[in-house]
This record gives C-alpha cells, sequence and structure tokens, in this order.
C-alpha cells in the first residue's frame, strides 16, 4: 500500500496537468519557451507517476489494465479479469 501522502501528490498534479493542459499546448505552438519554462514544474505530464488504482502501488503497473502486477494476478486468480487463464505462475 502506498502512503496517503504519495496518493495526495499524485492527485494533485494530475488536477495541475489538466489545468495548464490547454496553456502548455498553446505555448508549445506558439515557440514561446520562456513562459513555458515559468509555468510550476508538476504541471507538466512528465511529471505523473503511474499508481495501481487499487493499491497506489508504483512498481510493476499494468498500462492495459490499470492495476500493478500483484492485483493483476490475485484478480486473474479469482476469476474477475475475463479471458485471462492461470499458466505458469
Amino acid at each position: 500500500m502506498a502512503k496517503e501522502s504519495m496518493k495526495a501528490r499524485e492527485r494533485k498534479r494530475a488536477k495541475m496537468v489538466a489545468q495548464y493542459a490547454e496553456k502548455r499546448a498553446r505555448l508549445k505552438a506558439e515557440g514561446d519557451w520562456d513562459a513555458l519554462q515559468k509555468l510550476p514544474k508538476n504541471s507538466s505530464k512528465v511529471r505523473m507517476h503511474n499508481r495501481c488504482s487499487i493499491t497506489g502501488r508504483p512498481k510493476g503497473f499494468m498500462r492495459q489494465f490499470g492495476i500493478s502486477r500483484v492485483m493483476f494476478r490475485e484478480m486473474a486468480n479469482k476469476g474477475l479479469i475475463p479471458g485471462v487463464k492461470k499458466a505458469s505462475w
């Protein structure tokens, strides 16, 4: 389980990215690099970190499902993910 403070930080970054997305796109199109540098660092999409939507785990993230590999395995064993069969793990 991730710390609540880390999850809160990621939510804050996601909110800031959404807030500044249009402005960043406009500044990039204009080529105004000085104004782009003056925007908050956390408003860049690059600074976002993928986390498991269930546990908040940052490592082993499976982008296709939006969860970590650990949760994927648990859910697959319980039959909660359709079309996934246990092979050799």
